[in-house]
């Protein structure tokens, strides 16, 4: 028996989340100690995995399988590849940077770490589910506690609407999408929710063409795709800290995710004739996100809005269907996942110490927090696609792979460069430089060393894989073939 590393990963959160429902709700220090040490033991397993997994071989590693429902056909079914094992170390530096970012909360602490960390597990297990319910059964864990941690612990402003407009979008699209898993459980006659056994399943073409828009765009509504993309900015911008740092962070990767490996890899033939939708869409998220980021006051909208121009980007290199867009594709959820979380935990930096978020109000920070404003320009260089920088290394085969299938496409959405340089300029320019306040002399308070560690290892990682990118490239190109195969396109 394979020692159950991916196991480990995927219940390490929700049983340190139970651990933490048994302490004294008055003992904060234990509390936050004890989510530190679950956090710490889920990035590092995610990090030796990362490290471990075999590239010369690819396909599916650190695979578990063990019966669960036999009946329906439904097991316990986990493993990796190139695709979704670095979402599995994103979710990971995530959860770890959010707990860091999070020490100060006095609201209820363990209650809601609690509840970050059962949010964590739907995560993880959705991005190591190899058996279709266990996806759908996991999915729904990830997105439950998001209503909670937003209206509990939200911004009071929108904490409620956002919560509720949230849920209900993701809630509508994952059944959408659950009736499309079901259509093709039962046209594979398989008795089988394995999908690995539904990649052979040999649906017919006309069957795949009816069904792929229920699982890929019924996914899509949680990545964000346009026309369901507005209850993201809210619940971005009503969420705490560390939720608005998963929110955009994993779980936008994980409704893209789940939209290539259901819809994509089980219905190839489905992709291909929806394709051109997806890419208008998408188009639209790319440019129509960044203008909408450009006209924001509220610095936490610009964020929002910017996540989905992004997360345009990577539907975009699901849509060209080629391995320079699809890698681009994989590299582009991780680089964005921690380019995001390090935005919202600059937001939060700001915001608690300003008590506001409106970008006229605010100015100078730089010379009291300094390191907040190197950490937002790193951020800022990568969403622009600067080379030397994650997001490069992200944009650029994605733009490669537009420009061999759909030149017109690459130009349109090449002016999102563009506007998304002029409004980071102008965020950095206001609210980082320039002169401070008066309202705010006297009164504003440095990070804590929690803070610098935080911004310090998502700063390093966008720097990292910018500079020395084979740490991913390759991993993640190996699993874009994988999904080629699939399609007919490698």
């Amino acid at each position: 028996m394979t020692f159950p590393l991916l196991s480990i990963i995927v219940f390490t959160p929700i049983t340190f989340g139970v651990l933490l429902l048994f302490f004294p709700a008055e003992n904060h220090r234990a509390i936050r100690v004890t989510a530190l040490i679950g956090a710490t033991i889920a990035l590092g397993a995610s990090v030796f995995a990362y490290f471990s997994y075999d590239q010369a071989a690819a396909g599916y590693q650190f695979i578990e399988k063990v019966p669960w429902i036999p009946t329906f056909g439904i097991s316990y079914h986990v493993g990796v590849d190139g695709m979704n094992l670095p979402l599995v170390l994103l979710t990971g530096v995530v959860m770890f940077t959010g707990v860091l970012i999070s020490w100060g909360i006095d609201d209820r602490p363990r209650d809601f770490f609690a509840f970050l960390f059962i949010l964590a597990t739907g995560v993880f297990g959705v991005f190591a589910s190899l058996d279709l319910f266990q996806l759908f059964f996991f999915y729904e864990i990830a997105v439950f506690p998001m209503y909670l941690l937003i209206a509990i612990w939200g911004w009071k402003v929108t904490r409620e609407y956002a919560a509720m407009k949230l849920t209900l979008y993701l809630f509508v699209g994952s059944v959408i999408a659950l009736i499309g898993g079901l259509a093709m459980y039962f046209a594979a006659g398989m008795n089988s929710f394995d999908m690995l056994e539904l990649e052979s399943a040999g649906f017919s073409t006309v069957f795949q063409k009816i069904w792929f828009p229920f699982v890929f765009f019924g996914f899509a509504v949680l990545g964000g795709i346009f026309p369901v993309h507005n209850w993201s900015p809210d619940g971005h911008v009503a969420a705490p800290t560390a939720v608005s740092m998963f929110h955009a962070g994993v779980l936008m990767k994980l409704g893209a995710f789940a939209s290539l490996r259901v819809g994509i890899m089980l219905l190839p033939e489905g992709a291909k004739f929806w394709a051109p939708l997806i890419l208008a869409l998408a188009t639209v998220n790319v440019v129509y996100g960044a203008f909408i980021a450009s006209v924001q006051t509220d610095f936490k909208y610009v964020i929002g809005f910017s996540s989905v121009s992004h997360m345009g980007l990577v539907l975009l290199g699901f849509a060209t269907l080629n391995l320079d867009g699809m890698t681009g594709a994989g590299i582009q959820m991780f680089s964005h996942g921690v380019m995001t979380a390090l935005f919202f935990a600059v937001v939060g930096m700001v915001y608690d110490r300003a008590h506001t978020r409106e970008i006229p109000r605010l100015g100078g920070f730089a010379k009291l927090m300094p390191l907040v404003a190197v950490a937002f320009i790193i951020g800022g260089l990568v969403s622009m696609g600067m080379p030397g920088f994650s997001g490069f290394i992200a944009e650029f085969p994605i733009f490669m792979g537009l420009w061999q299938t759909q030149p017109i496409v690459a130009i349109i959405a090449a002016i999102s460069i563009v506007i998304t340089a002029g409004y980071i300029m102008r965020v950095v320019g206001r609210v980082f430089f320039g002169e401070l306040p008066a309202e705010f002399e006297g009164k504003i308070t440095p990070i804590n060393n929690l803070d610098r560690l935080a911004l310090v290892v998502l700063a390093a990682i966008l720097i990292l894989i910018g500079v020395y990118p084979s740490i991913m490239a390759p991993l993640v190109e190996s699993g874009a073939e994988a999904v080629l195969a699939l399609v007919g396109g490698a």
